[in-house]
Formats: C-alpha cells, structure tokens, sequence
C-alpha cells in the first residue's frame, strides 16, 4: 500500500507546485481549458501578418458568432503592444464567449521567449488548440487557420466520439 501512496502522493504534489508556478494569466488560461464543453485556444500576435490574415474579412468574427457553444480565449504572446486595439477592430472582444488575455512576456528572441504553456510547445505564431473538458484534442501549431479545417475539429471535439 505505501509502495502506490508515495508515487500518488509524489504526483499530486508535483501538479500542485506546477500550477502555483503559473503566471496569472496562465492560471486563468488553465481555468478556461477546464470548463466544461469545447474551447478554442489561439495565440497570437499584433506583429504577426498570418494573425492579421486570420482575422481580416471577419475571419475570427463570423466563425465566433457561428459556434456560441464554443468558448474561444485569444492569448497575445510575444508582443509588447496592447492585442484590445486590434481585437475590437476586427469585431472581437465583446462577445459573450471570448476572453482575451495578454500574456506579459513581450520577448520573441530564443531562450527568452514563452515556448511552454500549460505544460505543451508553443513555438509559432499562430498557434490554435482545441480541447475538451481539459483535454487537448486538436493542435494548429504552425501557422494560420482555415476556418473549414477548424470546424471540423470543433465538431469532432465532442464527447463520445474519443472517450469510449
């Protein structure tokens, strides 16, 4: 019996120390990615050209509005300048399921710059995950969306369809 406690033990004290070394901001992130139900994670960055792509023509926009079910939380990384500005320019911000959430390390040079967050590889810009219930379950890590491609996952995400 001590043989299985001390390894249980040793992980849920190891999870605990792991996530009071959060940031705030990831915290928060962590928090929205265990709700119950579909969340879309997407990172991005005012700098970045593919992230302006996305949202140009109401990219972002129309498919927020055409998924309420989904909760959406939009996480400016590597950038020093303020991600509101150029959210509400492209419709976003005031919807009922978005959150928008400015991580604070501006850095983009390597060995500074976020590269993990919640315990997985953030390494480009734009990055777009999807988990359900807390659980990853598709990764864009390298590069911009296609809306089309992104609906399907959102569709595969719910329950049953992985958790038999």
């Amino acid at each position: 019996m001590v043989r299985v406690a001390l390894p249980l033990v040793f992980l849920i004290l190891t999870a605990a120390l792991r996530a009071a070394d959060r940031l705030p901001v990831e915290q928060q992130l962590a928090g929205a990615v265990k709700s119950p139900g579909i969340t879309v994670v997407h990172f991005w960055a005012t700098w970045c050209p593919n992230c302006a792509a996305e949202m140009a023509n109401g990219g972002w926009r129309d498919f927020i509005a055409k998924n309420p079910a989904v909760n959406f939380v939009f996480v400016r990384a590597w950038d020093q300048k303020p991600g509101a500005p150029v959210l509400a320019k492209h419709g976003l911000g005031a919807q009922k399921n978005f959150l928008a959430l400015e991580h604070p390390n501006p850095s983009r040079k390597d060995g500074e710059k976020l590269e993990r967050i919640l315990d997985l590889p953030m390494m480009w810009l734009p990055t777009t995950w999807v988990f359900r219930n807390g659980r990853l379950r598709y990764a864009i890590n390298y590069g911009e969306v296609r809306f089309p491609m992104l609906q399907q996952m959102v569709d595969d995400a719910p329950a049953g369809r992985w958790d038999k």
